[in-house]
């Protein structure tokens, strides 16, 4: 298996090789395909960009947009800036993290959902906020979080 995703990080990162100004862009390319930028993947890239390992994996530990883990097939992004807090996103948090079995940062069990925690959705007069791959929920309650969730589940 390592063998097969060495060949393919080595075939995404081909364009850049030899040019370590393009990490960030090939970083991008492969989390893009692979949905995060494991060890053996980040070993290939610099090994493509003639880089030392250690700048690799401290610019994919950097920047927080890089994944090191695997995702779930769809994140969900609950704000939890000031509108959203006040107005219970704290609840709503708790109760994702029970029905999901994770905390911040985490993907649930089954590899469906990864939760994540931001700053702001820009969708404050909704308080609070979460989105699930692009789709904005507003005014949530815990009980509307689980039942949001279970549409997702039923896909």
């Amino acid at each position: 298996m390592a063998v097969k995703l060495e060949s393919r990080v080595a075939e995404l990162v081909e364009p850049f090789a030899g040019r370590p100004s393009e990490l960030i862009q090939a970083l991008h390319r492969v989390q893009e395909e692979l949905g995060y930028i494991p060890e053996e993947a980040q070993r290939t890239v610099a090994a493509a960009l003639r880089v030392p390992l250690s700048q690799v994996h401290g610019v994919v530990t950097f920047y927080h947009f890089f994944r090191t883990e695997p995702v779930g097939r769809h994140i969900i992004r609950l704000c939890l800036g000031t509108a959203c807090y006040v107005r219970g996103a704290a609840r709503v948090l708790q109760a994702l993290r029970e029905e999901l079995g994770v905390d911040l940062g985490g993907t649930s069990a089954d590899g469906l959902f990864t939760l994540e925690g931001v700053r702001c959705l820009g969708a404050c007069g909704l308080a609070p906020v979460m989105m699930v791959d692009g789709e904005v929920y507003g005014r949530l309650t815990p009980r509307r979080a689980r039942e949001i969730l279970s549409r997702y589940r039923d896909e």
